[in-house]
């Protein structure tokens, strides 16, 4: 009987080892995410300071003062603009490999205006937090803004640029709202896109929330959600949420297009060159 017992006691305590070892390593892996997001969500390309990114005469660099940092930015400006796209890229790259079809925008006669995140490109300091980064964009829509009094004004994000430019659209006031707002492969929060590919992970885990769902219904003004319908890494069903929060919107999905090819898709083009054209 007694063996019995010790033998049953040595096994509890063993499992009670083993579920101590998985619970302290389950808290290591949450602290590394905790400390760790900015090098997961952000993967920038450093290019010299000394780098020319302008490759023609109607564009032309640009840079903005924020706090601790210097933002890089281009701008194509035309001679008499419909408006201007105010472009926020995805968490990848740089502008010397966003900003590559100037073309597109002369076509439909609207200046183009891109900026690098901090660390990105030319950019200097470091991304630390949401509101850094959203006080950045503030920042840098602040400083081109008075051009565009009186023409057409297009906010727009791409993946993660998609949430800072969802926030920017509701931010802005009733006067200045903007002509139209185009999130392209957006994602309702980094909570719910976390949730589908890492259900372990906890809220609470995520610095970054980029709480799109809290903006979009914010928006005054038409808004355009383009979505691949072959993304594996924002699912469509994002769009879906999106559009279930503003019914107004419209959604497009571009048949075999991905999340880094949808430049490459004649629909995805076609679709938003109308709606520059149509403004």
């Amino acid at each position: 009987m007694f063996a019995t017992r010790s033998r049953f006691m040595t096994v509890l305590n063993l499992g009670l080892g083993l579920v101590a070892v998985a619970l302290a390593l389950y808290v290591a892996v949450l602290g590394w995410l905790w400390f760790r997001q900015e090098k997961l969500l952000f993967a920038p390309t450093v290019l010299p300071a000394s780098q020319a990114l302008a490759k023609a005469g109607d564009i032309h660099e640009v840079t903005i003062d924020v706090r601790g940092a210097r933002l890089s930015a281009l701008h194509l400006r035309l001679p008499n603009p419909k408006g201007v796209v105010f472009f926020l890229h995805g968490n990848g790259g740089a502008l010397d490999t966003w900003f590559v079809n100037p073309e597109y925008y002369r076509a439909v006669n609207f200046d183009l205006f891109m900026i690098d995140y901090r660390g990105y490109g030319k950019s200097t300091g470091h991304i630390e937090s949401e509101a850094q980064l959203r006080a950045d964009t503030r920042a840098a829509w602040a400083s081109v803004a008075p051009q565009y009094a009186g023409r057409k004004v297009v906010i727009y994000g791409r993946s993660l640029g998609s949430g800072l430019a969802a926030g920017l659209a509701a931010e802005m006031s009733a006067g200045h709202a903007p002509d139209l707002t185009v999130l392209v492969s957006p994602y309702a929060s980094m909570a719910a896109l976390a949730a589908g590919h890492y259900r372990w992970v906890p809220q609470w885990v995520l610095r970054y929330p980029m709480r799109t769902d809290l903006s979009i219904g914010k928006i005054r003004g038409p808004v355009l959600l383009i979505h691949g319908e072959q993304d594996p890494l924002i699912p469509p069903s994002q769009s879906d949420a999106l559009k279930a929060l503003a019914p107004a919107a419209a959604l497009i999905k571009i048949p075999g297009a991905a999340h880094n090819d949808l430049q490459d898709f004649d629909a995805y083009l076609n679709a938003f060159a109308k709606a520059l054209m149509n403004l």
